[in-house]
């Protein structure tokens, strides 16, 4: 998505159709915020509920204002040193016309930078989902300003803007699998090992208080994601967008099967968290890889994407960082394995003519996508680690170990998420005695029948 604006005389027009659909799809990944809110607002624990959907939904507000002061110059502006971009027009988005057309595209200047502002919103609350039941509110406000700035402005122009090292390079990342989900993984990475860990972690009981709205969550995602995959073409002429978003749907069945089958061969059940998790490993896979592999490539991207990030996510017990909601399992692996992935099963005939290995391109894409992925890795791991850092030496990062317990959401929001006060309210009719529950039985084969699904 290389960019700069052209008003020369034989520029292309502008085209209703293509800017129609743009704007549809921005609304889409907008859409996906609220979503991811509902996701993670599922997985959590009662008491953290609103925390973790407000901690979605500020992004929305602060990155919004940023991109419009900064951001979008920082990322699409002119090159400076391959690093970051810089246009004064750019600045407050004021200098461009109303017509003015996105570089080598059918779409004004205005709808490009509306489409990418979502995606600027949601890449920092993709990584609140690592950082559930502990963080203050107004340290994680600060955070995102601070992450935004100094991480995924910089690296959305090294990944997508013209003269940025890695668009250069020739690194292949369709909609995000660098700039969002390994950015946004690798930070939480970052942060996690800063912050430490939930008080009760790998010895309290920490379920979904929710799985419906788990799976609303997912549904709101999975939706929202063709926008933000098929729009990621810009427009419609030449059926590139529509084979991603054929593939973005194949992929995510691919791995939400393949994470369920890993699931009842490891714990013996098909949950629904499994179910959600898997179409969000699947998303996040052929994010990057989608434009440039055929549908049955996607298969195999989002199967491989699946088992791997099934997998992934019990790594957290074993190196004891504490990743709430599995967001490196999930994001960073998931990232990690689409954009790697690239180098193996691009065809040269969709996107772009880059070969992957299995079609004769040899390791050439496979170095270039292994560059991308260490690079925004590294950086991104790095530098949040060094943010939540200064964060947490100034106004502190952590609520107090009391306030975790007792609940974030009354402290920090002064609201609970499920109000029963009304519920079962007045003084009960005497009735008759009711029998109670039968004595539990005892002798062979009784354990198993007493046994009670822990809800």
């Amino acid at each position: 998505m290389p960019p700069g604006i052209t008003i020369a005389a034989d520029a292309p027009q502008l085209s209703a159709a293509n800017t129609g659909f743009m704007l549809i799809c921005s609304a889409l990944v907008m859409l996906m915020t609220p979503g991811l809110a509902f996701f993670y607002g599922g997985m959590v624990r009662v008491k953290s509920t609103l925390n973790m959907l407000m901690m979605s939904f500020i992004s929305l507000g602060i990155v919004t204002i940023l991109w419009v002061l900064y951001g979008f110059s920082i990322a699409f502006g002119t090159d400076h040193g391959s690093l970051v971009g810089w246009s004064s027009d750019y600045v407050g988005l004021s200098g461009i016309g109303l017509t003015e057309l996105w570089d080598g595209y059918t779409i004004p200047v205005y709808v490009f930078a509306v489409f990418q502002l979502m995606f600027a919103i949601i890449t920092p609350a993709l990584i609140s989902g690592a950082l559930a039941d502990r963080v203050k509110f107004t340290a994680w406000a600060l955070f995102v300003a601070l992450w935004a700035t100094v991480v995924y402005f910089p690296v959305a122009h090294w990944v997508w803007g013209t003269g940025g090292w890695a668009f250069e390079l020739g690194v292949i990342d369709f909609a995000g699998g660098t700039a969002v989900h390994i950015n946004a993984g690798a930070a939480a990475l970052g942060v996690i090992l800063v912050i430490g860990k939930r008080v009760g972690f790998k010895k309290d009981p920490m379920r979904p208080h929710s799985l419906p709205l788990v799976m609303l969550g997912a549904a709101l995602l999975w939706f929202g994601w063709f926008g933000f995959n098929a729009g990621s073409w810009l427009g419609n002429d030449d059926g590139v967008g529509a084979m991603m978003f054929l593939n973005t749907q194949v992929a995510t069945a691919a791995a939400m099967l393949a994470w369920l089958a890993y699931e009842k061969i490891r714990h013996g059940a098909f949950t629904t968290l499994g179910a959600a998790s898997g179409a969000v490993a699947g998303l996040v896979a052929i994010t990057p890889s989608g434009g440039s592999c055929s549908p049955l490539g996607a298969i195999a991207i989002g199967a491989i994407a699946g088992l791997l990030c099934a997998m992934a996510v019990g790594l957290k017990f074993k190196f004891g960082y504490d990743d709430s909601l599995d967001v490196v399992g999930v994001h960073l692996v998931g990232g990690v394995v689409g954009s790697l992935l690239v180098g193996f099963f691009a065809t040269g005939g969709v996107q772009s003519d880059a070969k992957g290995l299995f079609y004769g391109g040899g390791l050439e894409q496979l170095g270039k996508q292994a560059a991308g992925v260490g690079a925004v890795l590294a950086y991104s791991m790095i530098a949040s680690a060094i943010l939540a850092f200064l964060v947490d030496k100034t106004i502190g990062m952590r609520v107090s170990e009391d306030e975790e317990v007792s609940g974030i959401d009354q402290v920090q929001h002064a609201e609970t998420a499920y109000d029963f006060s009304g519920a079962g309210g007045g003084t009960a009719p005497r009735t008759a005695a009711v029998p109670g529950p039968p004595a539990q039985e005892t002798g062979k084969g009784a354990t198993e029948k007493n046994k009670r699904v822990d809800a």
